[in-house]
């Protein structure tokens, strides 16, 4: 979405840097970033191909640290997670916050999608695994799993 990606298409041109990543399934996404940018008064974004799609299972290398990637549909069809079992942090932008969970009432977001990505592709890394929102502050998802009203284990 436009709060995060907006610039990424500008600034891969200006300083001659690869995109990569999300998932294929979020092109039409990417392609519409230009209108988003209309729609709620950001500067003006431009679409753009990345470089390199991500699919569950692959790694992205960011400076010494190596992250796996875990494709979590369900806020959109493309959404893709990042993890470090050595620092045990994640970083999941919109599909999972402190005490809630992302939209699914945008074009192709679906919410029992996100809900299984969350338990089925989250949870599997530990209780104790800090997670870093696209927004707000920062949680565990094993916090998640006991006080979260849209995830919590039964």
């Amino acid at each position: 979405h436009i709060d995060h990606a907006g610039a990424a298409g500008e600034l891969a041109e200006r300083l001659g840097l690869p995109i990569i990543g999300p998932h294929e399934a979020d092109q039409f996404w990417i392609d519409g970033l230009p209108g988003q940018s209309k729609m709620f008064g950001f500067p003006p974004a431009q679409a753009f191909t990345p470089t390199r799609w991500l699919h569950d299972g692959d790694t992205v290398t960011v400076g010494d640290c190596t992250l796996a990637v875990r494709h979590c549909p369900g806020h959109t069809p493309g959404h893709v997670v990042f993890y470090s079992a050595e620092a045990r942090r994640a970083f999941v932008g919109d599909v999972l916050f402190a005490g809630s969970i992302g939209r699914t009432d945008f074009p192709q977001g679906d919410h029992d999608t996100l809900i299984a990505s969350i338990k089925q592709r989250l949870w599997p890394m530990g209780d104790d695994t800090v997670f870093i929102p696209g927004h707000g502050p920062e949680s565990t998802f094993g916090r998640e799993r006991r006080t979260n009203p849209y995830v919590a284990d039964r």
